[in-house]
């Protein structure tokens, strides 16, 4: 999840397709559209992963009552003027260049949700895996205002990603079972990222959304 930024919602259908435009010459001037090999870390294999949602407790998921982003303190300072988005920025995107602040300038950000390439960090959100009020409807509410900002600036497990936007808004707050990665090819990944976050911070889940990892999961070769 992300700060929703309204003035960036409406231009979208015409920057989609701008993606897809620029997508396609990529193709044919041989310019690769791929991911860069930085990915989230702590992405386990199926093995792993299946061991880990057996684990995990389902139960009745709880009410938002209380909930505020502002509880989930973030972005965090990471490094000098770095903060957490910025790492990420820098982690998933190609030959990105920042300048003094750390803002990234330029570079070429591949959205594995979705397919699409973006040059522009405007246009590209960090999506939270496992999203903040999904989390505090999962245990997080009884949690310190200090771990939930560790949650939230977690770049020790695969619970931060570079994606398109508007891609990261319409997923929300939603789970598995309402929401999953347009490109299905990434579903696989996906439900390992989200099992292996909630598994590690001791977070719940609903039946409903156990039986969509599970079905996620059983895509996986590895």
């Amino acid at each position: 999840m992300r700060v929703v930024r309204l003035s960036a919602r409406f231009p979208r259908v015409t920057r989609h397709a701008g993606a897809v435009v620029l997508a396609a010459v990529a193709g044919l001037v041989g310019v690769s559209a791929q991911p860069a090999s930085a990915t989230p870390p702590g992405i386990p294999s199926k093995a792993t992963a299946q061991s880990q949602l057996n684990a995990l407790t389902v139960a009745t998921q709880g009410s938002t009552s209380g909930y505020s982003r502002d509880l989930f303190p973030h972005w965090s300072t990471v490094s000098g003027s770095c903060n957490t988005r910025e790492q990420v920025l820098k982690r998933d995107g190609t030959s990105v260049v920042v300048n003094s602040s750390c803002a990234a300038t330029s570079g070429r950000w591949y959205s594995p949700y979705d397919g699409a390439t973006w040059t522009a960090a405007s246009d590209v959100d960090i999506d939270h895996v496992v999203p903040l009020a999904e989390a505090w409807r999962s245990g997080a509410n009884a949690w310190t205002t200090s771990r939930r900002q560790s949650f939230a600036n977690d770049l020790t497990r695969p619970q931060l990603i570079a994606v398109t936007d508007n891609v990261n808004q319409s997923k929300g707050d939603q789970d598995p079972s309402t929401w999953q990665p347009s490109l299905s090819s990434y579903r696989c990944a996906y439900s390992k990222m989200w099992i292996t976050v909630k598994y590690s911070w001791g977070l719940t889940l609903q039946s409903s959304e156990k039986s969509a990892l599970q079905s996620m999961l059983n895509t996986c070769s590895s």
